[in-house]
């Protein structure tokens, strides 16, 4: 139900309040009375009015006055106001220049002034539709700048998970809400290290745009299979790169699936080496593969936080790359051993590695036993 249109009605004499009152609150009108300027500017602070009737002719604050004071405030500032005036062009153009919307000469004719009433108080309707419709807008586009400002952050949230995590533990710690698995803690990791044969030689002697399109295609194949098996990437700097597994979430076969992913590697960067080797790129792969214990969790400063490993897998992984052959894998015996016979590969013995006081025992893995594998 529409609320009644509320009429503020101004003048110092009793008579005509009652007179105004009597015309308009039968025609659903609800009056509201002041007797004098002063009164009328108080009503309005305090009131919601609609339009106002206001006499020119009043003791202290008079009705041009009050008028201009009216429309000085922002919040009546397009309030409708009829002046009602004595007669003569003067004192209309008068009331028009101190703000009035409309004028209305004494003695008025009803009908003429019921017609000004109404014609105004549905021009200040549309102003409250329009004013309201511009409140809720604002409204939403604040309620839409916060739910931007979140989704934002979750974006951000999700690219730097998303630099080191696959797409599918990014996704889980997201869900959960539960950043505690990335705080600084020790467990015991799979680690693969893989970089190119050649690569130095490569740079030195090939223009910069044909060693940014090499890198591009490498890291665009390494990416993808360190996603599909799920391995954190712990970081790649130029063509080397280091992948490791059962951290931030544990898998209880780290040592088979990090083999697995260093195989289909192998596989991917051969079929790009001889692309490379046909536009004149002679560039080999090696991988290094160890497991052991180490200390893991967020490590940077504010804007550029990374997902790191501490320990002494990390060097061993990246000396038995260092170790390895063009196109070989080599890995420790525990990985070896730990990867249920499904990896196949020979013994190569005892290894001396920088670092390393003691002798590691290393095997080169030539594939995978498929038979097993599926079974």
């Amino acid at each position: 139900m529409t609320e009644p249109v509320t009429v503020l009605v101004v003048d110092d004499q009793p008579p005509n309040l009652r007179l105004l009152d009597a015309v308009l609150s039968p025609r659903g009108y609800r009056v509201v009375t002041a007797g004098s300027g002063e009164q009328a500017l108080a009503v309005l602070k305090d009131s919601a009015i609609d339009l106002v009737l206001l006499d020119v002719v009043m003791p202290g604050l008079d009705g041009h006055e009050v008028c201009r004071r009216i429309r000085a405030d922002e919040a009546t500032a397009f309030l409708p106001v009829v002046m009602i005036t004595a007669s003569g062009d003067q004192e209309k153009v008068h009331a028009l220049v101190s703000g009035a919307d409309d004028f209305v000469t004494k003695p008025f004719d009803q009908a003429e002034l019921l017609a000004r009433v109404a014609s105004l108080a549905k021009i200040k309707r549309y102003q409250d539709t329009i004013r309201r419709q511009a409140e809720e807008l604002a409204s939403w586009n604040r309620e839409l700048e916060q739910r931007v400002a979140v989704q934002v952050a979750e974006l951000e949230k999700v690219s730097r998970l998303r630099r080191f995590l696959s797409p599918q533990v990014a996704e889980l710690i997201l869900e959960s809400g539960d950043e505690s698995l990335l705080e600084s803690h020790r467990r015991e990791i799979v680690v693969v290290f893989c970089d190119l044969r050649g690569f130095t030689p490569f740079a030195e002697s090939s223009e910069p745009e044909e060693v940014i399109e090499v890198l591009t295609e490498y890291h665009a194949a390494l990416g993808d299979l360190v996603f599909r098996f799920e391995g954190t990437l712990e970081h790649f700097t130029g063509d080397g790169l280091m992948v490791f597994f059962n951290d931030p979430v544990p898998c209880e076969d780290a040592p088979l699936r990090a083999i697995r992913m260093a195989v289909a590697m192998r596989t991917r960067i051969r079929d790009l080496a001889e692309s490379w080797a046909r536009r004149g790129h002679d560039l080999g792969f090696g991988i290094g593969v160890a497991q052991g214990f180490a200390t893991l969790g967020r490590i940077g400063f504010e804007g550029r936080l990374d997902y790191a490993a501490i320990g002494s897998v990390t060097n061993l992984s990246a000396r038995l790359c260092a170790e390895a052959e063009p196109w070989q894998i080599l890995v420790t015996q525990r990985v070896f051993s730990s990867a249920d016979g499904v990896a196949v590969g020979n013994d190569i013995g005892d290894l001396t590695l920088r670092g390393f006081s003691r002798p590691i025992r290393a095997f080169d893995i030539k594939g995978l036993d498929e038979a097993r594998l599926s079974s």
